[in-house]
């Protein structure tokens, strides 16, 4: 099983490789793997560089700067963590902190091979301090990757010689025992793949176009997309690549997982099936209709590995009627829809399951707690709260039937309480409002800073 394993992996890394140096001689890059794990989002066109500032995230770092809290940012793999630390630091600059207090460790690179474990990190932050005579801004890039690094991390913390930034791909490291340990002393960021609107800046599109939104449901939102030719096979060799990547170095080798080739067809299952109600019972199935004979229990367990890589997202059931949360029937979502394409390819009549995905982004973005609603045997897609907000939604394709109409107002109109309710779709003529019920575009929603209206 082991001989398995370790030639499934050469296979996999072979493949991600012979991807990047085909892609290379078209970029005309140096090396296949430069290129895939130093992404920034720094463009040019016509001959003119840019750099796009991701705000939101930039605003919320820049809100915790200088607290005595550890910044923790995790977010899948490629999402744009690594770049928003350099955009951070170099606001910092530009708004006048010197660059000897900044410390910058890039466990990805080769340059920082020497920090191996939490003495090493200890030793490199202190010997930096005392050189300066100041606090430091401290950013450790994957930390993770550091042998018991939350013990060099609680230790500049108290001694309070550092600002403390981290990111990771994986949210198991800052679970279970770790948090404990970190409780109260550290704010977790999370960051996500490119919205529309941030796809539409990286596109430099001052406005929305159909063309650009059917290529956002075509490629997803990673932000290393655009870097790239913008052909399809390109993009999508590039979107392979990262898959690869993220299941290797990620899930497979961080959980020595022994049966890859089990793995991709729970993440086939989970991906096919995305915004439905789902069932390890049917997972199981599933895999004996393909002669792999598994349990429950281990269908979740390969679950929580995808879940702690960031590549798929749970949301749990919540009854109505009843005010309580249900164990089962939740829904998973993919943290990129271009990574579902790269595996099952792009499917055009899974329409309704791709937007309920980005809507799903988007809310998470903008801070929502997000729920499946559940209302004696009527299901709402979304129950959404924040801030002692609340809100009701309904996504639809096209709301071109009356048995359509029906389908998706009829769940809101059981609902008595006050709370808004809304049914989101790509219709550019919209119904008048029915018990209170608004109708709204999926696509000005999206552009929208908040729920319109």
């Amino acid at each position: 099983m082991k001989i398995r394993v370790r030639s499934w992996q050469k296979l996999q890394l072979a493949k991600a490789c012979n991807i990047q140096e085909s892609r290379n001689k078209v970029l005309g890059k140096k090396t296949a793997l430069s290129y895939i794990y130093d992404i920034t989002e720094t463009f040019s066109k016509k001959g003119e560089s840019f750099v796009y500032n991701r705000n939101t995230y930039l605003e919320r770092l820049f809100q915790w700067k200088d607290k005595p809290l550890i910044k923790i940012i995790t977010g899948l793999r490629r999402s744009g963590k690594s770049t928003l630390l350099k955009l951070y630091i170099n606001s910092l600059l530009n708004s006048g902190t010197g660059k000897e207090r900044i410390l910058y460790i890039n466990k990805e690179s080769l340059q920082f091979q020497h920090i191996a474990t939490f003495e090493d990190l200890y030793r490199e932050v202190t010997a930096a301090y005392k050189k300066v005579k100041q606090k430091l801004y401290l950013f450790v890039d994957e930390v993770q990757e550091i042998d018991h690094w939350e013990k060099a991390v609680i230790s500049l913390h108290s001694e309070d010689i550092a600002d403390i930034y981290l990111t990771g791909s994986n949210a198991r490291i800052f679970s279970g025992e770790l948090a404990t340990l970190l409780g109260g002393r550290y704010i977790p960021i999370s960051v996500f793949p490119l919205t529309y609107s941030e796809y539409l800046m990286f596109r430099r599109k001052e406005k929305h176009d159909e063309d650009s939104f059917n290529e956002f449901l075509q490629y997803g939102g990673l932000p290393g997309i655009h870097h790239l030719q913008w052909e399809e096979n390109v993009i999508y060799e590039y979107l392979n690549a990262v898959f690869d990547t993220i299941i290797l170095r990620d899930i497979i080798k961080r959980n020595n997982i022994r049966n890859p080739a089990f793995l991709e067809k729970i993440i086939q299952f989970i991906f096919d099936n995305i915004a439905q109600i789902f069932s390890a019972k049917r997972v199981v199935d599933f895999l004996k209709q393909e002669h792999r004979r598994t349990n429950v229990e281990t269908v979740y367990n390969y679950i929580q590995y995808l879940t702690d890589a960031h590549m798929i997202y749970r949301v749990p059931r919540y009854d109505i009627k009843g005010k309580r949360m249900l164990e089962v029937r939740e829904k998973y979502f993919v943290a990129d829809i271009g990574l579902r394409h790269a595996l099952l390819g792009y499917r055009a009549q899974d329409i309704n399951q791709l937007l309920e995905n980005i809507v799903f982004i988007e809310l998470k973005k903008r801070g929502y707690r997000i729920f499946v609603g559940q209302f004696n045997n009527s299901e709402v897609d979304f129950i959404v709260e924040k801030d002692q907000q609340k809100a009701y939604l309904q996504i639809a394709y096209l709301l071109a039937s009356e048995e359509t109409i029906q389908r998706e107002f009829s769940p809101l109109s059981k609902i008595k309480d006050n709370y808004p309710k809304y049914v989101l779709s790509l219709d550019k003529h919209f119904l008048p409002d029915r018990e209170g019920i608004k109708q709204f575009n999926i696509v000005d929603f999206l552009l929208s800073e908040e729920f319109p209206g």
